[in-house]
């Protein structure tokens, strides 16, 4: 058994698109960032390397690296599904939270979860997700950003 632990923050910008799941939400201000900014793909993407073993997000994907301009964090997702799957890991559950003022997250939960279910190839039931706010304290409750954060928890197969 090994255990991962993401985090990831990103800024909020007016006019910019609001991607969290790979769900575009309705929103006057999206996240900032040098792919779609999806920060709970990234906080899962993170926690995946780390139970693997395998770094961080920005190693295997720099932000300085033009090919990773925009591109949709469900691809890098599944770029590091097919490195877990090669390495013979299997995912045993995925936990999940996005910490947000606004907007309401609930509404999206299916739709986030039928993403990561077929990316990952998962049974949506191994996927728990949640939303916080921060009772309007700090950067997320004054509306300057969002946080994600994922613990996962992978299966080893022997004789690795």
């Amino acid at each position: 058994m090994r255990v991962g632990i993401g985090f990831d923050v990103h800024a909020l910008k007016r006019g910019e698109s609001l991607i969290i799941g790979g769900v575009h939400i309705p929103s006057e201000s999206g996240l900032k960032g040098h792919s779609d900014a999806d920060v709970l793909t990234h906080a899962l993407i993170d926690a995946l390397l780390g139970a693997m073993g395998r770094g961080d997000i920005g190693q295997h994907f720099p932000d300085q690296d033009e090919q990773y301009k925009d591109i949709s964090s469900l691809l890098l997702l599944e770029r590091v599904y097919n490195l877990l799957s090669a390495e013979d890991y299997k995912i045993n559950n995925i936990d999940l939270i996005i910490m947000a003022e606004s907007p309401k997250m609930t509404p999206y939960y299916e739709e986030m979860k039928e993403n990561y279910s077929r990316v990952l190839k998962l049974d949506k039931s191994r996927i728990n997700l949640k939303a916080t706010t921060t009772e309007k304290l700090g950067f997320i409750g004054r509306k300057e950003g969002i946080a994600a954060q994922a613990i996962v928890s992978l299966a080893e197969f022997e004789g690795r």
